[in-house]
């Protein structure tokens, strides 16, 4: 007898089909991250400072602090007189160049980071509550907003850092006081944008608090924004903070700072260049570093953004 032919129902997956997984979050990120030179580029530098940061005691030469008279601005280790002991040459107290760069790193990343992270907790909250209450508080904020803008972030800093003394701690609090405003004026603008949408007025009409709708609609539609801003601000404040510690009025010794060491290199640029040289590049390479990765963070969220640039 002929059997009936079989019939597959549409609940009955075909055991050809191959079902294909999306990639996780990790795995898109890291394809849009290697999708972008600069980007790439940006992250290995960042990521070659922070662990430089973290490993110092383990991959310094020398104790960046030790003072060797008979090592006195000793060249490179390339040029003639230099030494494979001291790669990077040594200063004016014959303390090795390479170690204090590397040191330096610690101080320059700290400093940079926390004062952002400062600035970025008042702007951001400065920012949130005048654009959703608006009124008197927004005028009020804004108001104090304009005056900080009125000061010179580096007067300001100079101003507090000589009359309380400086330290890391209190450099820590004045580049953060001192740099709260732009936060504030962007998370403003975009609150301002936001709270009029659909899911903001749906949330107030069925009596959501004030407060919660800050923290759980509004907040995280500007995180994003906050990122790359804060990116961009940490190399703004490393090259402040390097200012102030050229000027004196930064990290003092015996902690290292790439400021510090430009500082003791200023007065030997004719006769022992090295000095000041190669703590500059540290900067500038760190710096481009950063700028780079942030390029690369506003154009991967920047809903504006026409893609990432190649």
């Amino acid at each position: 007898m002929a059997q009936a032919p079989q019939t597959t129902t549409s609940n009955e997956i075909p055991k050809t089909a191959v079902t294909r997984k999306r990639p996780s979050a990790l795995v898109r990120w890291v394809r849009l991250l290697l999708m972008s030179k600069t980007g790439t580029v940006g992250f290995l530098i960042v990521l070659l400072m922070v662990f430089t940061a973290i490993l110092a005691p383990l991959i310094s030469p020398h104790d960046p602090t030790e003072i060797n008279p008979a090592n006195m601005l000793q060249p490179p280790m390339w040029i003639e007189g230099g030494s494979s002991e001291h790669l990077l040459g040594t200063d004016n107290l014959g303390r090795d160049i390479l170690s204090r760069i590397i040191y330096g790193s610690q101080v320059s990343l700290l400093v940079g980071i926390a004062a952002v992270v400062l600035a970025g907790i008042i702007g951001v909250s400065v920012g949130l509550i005048a654009g959703f209450y608006g009124g008197f508080i927004d005028n009020a904020l804004m108001r104090l907003v304009d005056s900080f803008l009125a000061i010179p972030n580096i007067l300001f800093a100079l101003v507090i850092l000589s009359v309380f003394g400086p330290s890391v701690i209190t450099l820590i609090i004045v580049l953060g006081v001192t740099n709260w405003v732009n936060y504030a004026r962007l998370v403003r603008g975009e609150v301002l944008s936001i709270k009029e949408r659909e899911f903001v007025k749906a949330a107030r009409s069925i009596g959501v608090k004030n407060h919660k709708i800050i923290l759980r609609h509004l907040l995280p539609n500007v995180v994003s924004s906050f990122i790359v801003i804060s990116t961009l601000s940490v190399a703004t404040t490393i090259i402040l903070e390097a200012s102030l510690s050229f000027l004196g009025l930064g990290i003092q010794p015996p902690t290292v700072s790439w400021g510090g060491v430009l500082s003791d290199g200023r007065d030997y640029l004719a006769t022992s260049w090295w000095l000041a040289t190669f703590p500059g590049v540290a900067i500038t390479i760190t710096v481009l570093g950063i700028i780079f990765l942030g390029d690369w963070l506003r154009d991967v969220l920047d809903p504006r953004s026409q893609g990432v640039r190649k």
